[in-house]
């Protein structure tokens, strides 16, 4: 068995109060609405994040995506008015973000 894809779920309290979060994060609207309640946005040619309405899940996702150059990922979502947290490095080569949604899911961004 090969896996092919990777939808990362992140609950929400209110999928189109959430929209526009993930609007500004990705730059754009999603890439498949399925139905009223999950949206989606393709990261990667097999990655997709999806938000879903679940009010008793809401805030509990913790994700980590790769971005291949972090300064021009920081000035994007600021000129689109989100704020991350401060620069963390890993070890000597591993540097990341921590943004946080309006509903206290924590998204990690990082650049090896």
């Amino acid at each position: 068995m090969a896996l092919t894809h990777v939808f990362a779920g992140i609950p929400v309290y209110d999928r189109d109060a959430a929209l526009a979060w993930y609007e500004r994060l990705t730059g754009r609207p999603p890439d498949l609405i399925p139905n009223d309640s999950e949206a989606a946005w393709q990261l990667t040619a097999t990655g997709w994040i999806c938000v879903m309405a679940d009010a008793g899940q809401a805030g509990t996702a913790l994700h980590t995506v790769l971005v291949d150059d972090l300064e021009d990922f920081l000035a994007g979502v600021a000129q689109r008015g989100l704020s991350t947290g401060p620069v963390e490095t890993i070890g000597e080569r591993v540097r990341f973000v921590v943004l946080v949604d309006p509903d206290g899911n924590r998204l990690k961004v990082g650049q090896a």
